[in-house]
């Protein structure tokens, strides 16, 4: 089973989308940030593409009109993320590109030290393990896997040689899950339960509309399995899907109080956090300025620590 081309950014908003306003409308007021969570931080959660579909070719099926921002490239996103002392990212393959990941691993050769990367292989492959491996002597610390339920039913050996690969390996499952996908995910994490799992933008609970209290309930179920992490990402589309986006305070304190913060990581999803008006400085802002209940510690793992341990050890 191959995944499906990423959306376009324009149908990506509405995909990922969804009323989420039963997260909570509650305001909490901005609280002093510490000298610690000003410097030196990691985003999680970065996708990167340039114009010349000459040098790399956009995979079958996806088009150049289709490319929304046209281009974002590192220096554009260094534009973004410097000012807010972000200066190590983990780069997500894109979907544009699909198994062909030259584009991120010239990036990351390109600027040594500053990326580490999320590449997407085909499962299906005869030797997906030595795919991996090959991937992972660039600097690959993670594979993406789109998951649906859909999906997750019809996962095979493949997928099982995936997680059996990535547990051997010290690397990480990144797992772009819808809500209906957690239980089968539950399984995997049981069945593998030395993998390292990623659970990309909150499980995109309240996608489709309101956030269901069993999506919750689930995506905090895994918090039993000591190496399950989740990114507290994609604010500008989850949610009231409005700056200061304080209204995801109640998940994300539920998640910090079920995975601990050396599971949570913050990540923008750019460029798709910087277009439509809304801004990096709001995205990482809500972690660093805006939660009260998160202490000095819960920031720095947060911010900085728990991506540095999954992506940069």
């Amino acid at each position: 089973m191959n995944p499906p081309l990423h959306p376009a950014s324009t149908d990506r908003r509405s995909f990922l989308a969804g009323a989420g306003a039963a997260l909570g409308a509650q305001l909490l007021p901005a609280c002093a940030s510490p000298v610690g969570t000003r410097r030196g931080l990691i985003d999680a959660h970065v996708h990167v593409w340039t114009p010349d579909t000459k040098a790399y070719p956009l995979a079958e099926g996806a088009a150049k009109k289709g490319m929304k921002p046209a281009s974002f490239t590192p220096e554009e996103l260094f534009a973004e993320c410097k000012p807010q002392g972000v200066d190590r990212v983990v780069l997500i393959q894109m979907s544009f590109y699909k198994h062909d990941n030259r584009y991120m691993l010239d990036m990351m050769e390109k600027h040594r030290g500053v990326f580490s990367g999320v590449a997407i292989v085909d499962e299906n492959q005869p030797d997906v393990c030595a795919t991996m491996k090959t991937l992972a002597r660039r600097g690959v610390r993670g594979f993406r896997i789109y998951t649906s339920r859909a999906q997750a039913e019809a996962w095979g050996e493949g997928m099982n040689k995936m997680w059996s690969c990535a547990a051997d390996n010290g690397l990480a499952i990144c797992l772009l899950a819808d809500p209906d996908s957690l239980p089968i995910v539950h399984e995997m994490c049981a069945s593998y339960p030395r993998t390292t799992v990623v659970i990309d933008h909150f499980a995109r609970i309240g996608m489709k509309g309101a956030a269901r209290q069993d999506d919750v309930d689930n995506l905090c179920r895994l918090a039993d399995f000591s190496t399950t992490h989740v990114k507290t990402s994609a604010f500008y589309a989850l949610g009231r899907k409005k700056a200061p986006y304080t209204d995801m305070a109640p998940l994300i304190r539920k998640l910090r109080d079920a995975y601990g913060a050396q599971r949570l990581m913050w990540a923008s999803d750019c460029p798709f956090q910087v277009q439509d008006g809304h801004t990096y400085a709001d995205s990482i802002g809500l972690i660093r300025d805006r939660l009260d209940f998160l202490t000095t510690a819960d920031k720095e793992w947060m911010l900085r620590r728990t991506a540095a341990k999954v992506f940069f050890s």
